[in-house]
């Protein structure tokens, strides 16, 4: 039988998610005491530095010494986070092309179509007087 006391188990980056969340919710750059009590339900003050380094260690959060200690701002949303982890995923492999296809013919297709325009997009930002061109037409 499971202990009535013990908090159900989170997710893997569920904790990581909510510490980024409370950090865009701060006014500015945030202590780990005012991310701790923000996300309360009887978090260890190590386990929200823990998470903070760990979040800092994939760029996810920037921090500064301010007095004896630090504090910490975020640096990309939940999106910029899942997408640095695609990135460091992606350069593990050996054999890049293949898991791209792999990863592009398992889209469905209102994913595909997406992913297509956003490729256009960045595409045409990089043209010379790209983007006045067809802006508006949805």
């Amino acid at each position: 039988m499971a202990n009535p006391r013990r908090p159900r188990r989170r997710g893997q980056g569920e904790l990581e998610a909510q510490v980024l969340s409370a950090l865009r919710e701060a006014d500015g750059p945030a202590t780990a005491g005012w991310v701790q009590e923000r996300l309360g339900a009887g978090l260890a003050y190590t386990t929200v530095i823990t998470i903070l380094t760990r979040l800092l260690a994939k760029a996810a959060v920037t921090r500064e010494r301010s007095g004896r200690s630090f504090v910490w701002t975020p640096v990309s949303d939940q999106a910029g986070l899942t997408a640095h982890k695609m990135r460091k995923l992606l350069d593990g492999e050996s054999d890049r092309a293949a898991v791209l296809v792999s990863f592009v013919t398992s889209l469905d297709p209102d994913d595909e179509r997406l992913l297509r325009d956003l490729l256009g997009q960045a595409k045409g930002e990089g043209d010379v007087g790209a983007g006045a061109e067809g802006e508006g037409d949805d």
